[in-house]
């Protein structure tokens, strides 16, 4: 993708706003932390390796712009404000507390030497992320190598990471490999991240895909037309329960049934080792509109009560293996997970 998701550019942080696609591409430039927290809260920018990257170069375009007279309250503010945007994806918080951890390391140098190492660490985090991809893509192929017709939902590929995507990185990996096959990619109800964002890179990568409504899945299980399906994580807890875009447990139940194998892509920084399970994960709960409105119309009655949880959680023993960039975690997963991070 030579689209850029987040990047740092002329001491600003610029990012596409997927609010806007597939019909305008459109970059938003963010002068200070507060927008780059409202860019992430607002969803210019989702996707749970993206919005680390971006919180990361939130925390240092915050603390370049932090007067040294009340450095250390302004920094302690800028991680503040970037911790509350998004609860569940958990490479928020990875971000943070390694932008943290330079700033510790850092302290006693001077204030100077800690804006240049923070902005420094930003930038280093956003490569790491685009390597980390490429090697959960070349990782995840070997295990769609027989797979055909492959599922995913909501988007996991380039736009929701610094580049190249998590399951849509297995994706392209598997393109790259001479491999033929096709993608079935569900809209992703309330925000179409599948309709708008995901069927928009394939299109782009001009891998063949088919664009379906979520409630379509079991349908096309049924009927034998789905191999295996793939998605990305905002968060892993301990034991291998899974945090994902509302509507995955459902796939995940349906693939079961029907004996399809079912695969977790993300970065060991998707792994929350301090969470014991998913039932730790909070999940983020975000305005009806998403639901009772698409693009400014209103679908619902006035009124109308709304619940919109922005994720769920797939325990477990629904899932085949869980795809990261040191390699593929299989069960038993509460084990297995442990070694994987060690390592």
């Amino acid at each position: 993708m030579t689209v850029k998701t987040v990047e740092w550019k002329d001491g600003r942080v610029v990012m596409l706003d997927q609010r806007l696609l597939p019909h305008r591409e459109i970059y938003r430039v963010c002068r200070d932390y507060q927008q780059v927290a409202a860019a992430i809260r607002d969803m210019v920018i989702r996707g749970a390796p993206a919005i680390g990257v971006a919180a990361a170069m939130g925390v240092a375009l915050g603390a370049l712009k932090a007067p040294a007279k009340s450095f250390d309250r302004d920094f302690e503010k800028i991680l503040a404000v970037l911790g509350k945007t998004r609860p569940t994806a958990v490479n928020l918080f990875w971000a943070l507390n390694r932008m943290r951890q330079v700033y510790s390391d850092n302290r006693g140098r001077g204030v100077d030497a800690v804006k240049l190492a923070l902005k420094d660490e930003a930038q280093k985090i956003h490569r790491e992320d685009i390597a980390a991809n490429k090697l959960i893509g070349k990782n995840g192929a070997g295990l769609l190598r027989n797979a055909r017709q492959i599922m995913t939902h909501c988007n996991a590929g380039a736009l929701a990471t610094a580049g190249y995507g998590t399951a849509l990185g297995v994706i392209r990996a598997l393109k790259d490999s001479g491999r033929e096959f096709e993608v079935f990619v569900n809209e992703t109800r309330p925000f179409l991240q599948g309709a708008r964002l995901t069927a928009w890179e394939l299109k782009k990568e001009k891998i063949p895909a088919t664009l379906i409504t979520d409630n379509m899945a079991g349908y096309l299980m049924q009927k034998g037309k789905v191999d295996a399906v793939v998605v990305g994580c905002d968060r892993v807890a301990a034991n291998g329960d899974v945090a994902n875009k509302i509507g995955t447990y459902t796939l995940a139940v349906l693939a079961r049934r029907h004996g399809i194998p079912f695969f977790v892509a993300g970065p060991t920084s998707s792994i929350d080792v301090n969470c014991a399970s998913g039932k730790d994960i909070p999940i983020e709960q975000r305005d009806g509109r998403e639901v009772s409105h698409i693009f400014g119309k209103a679908l619902a009655p006035k009124g109308m009560r709304v619940f919109n949880p922005a994720f769920d959680v797939t325990s477990q023993d629904l899932i085949t293996a869980i795809i990261t960039e040191k390699g593929v975690i299989h069960p038993p997963y509460q084990q297995n997970i442990r070694n994987h991070v060690g390592n």
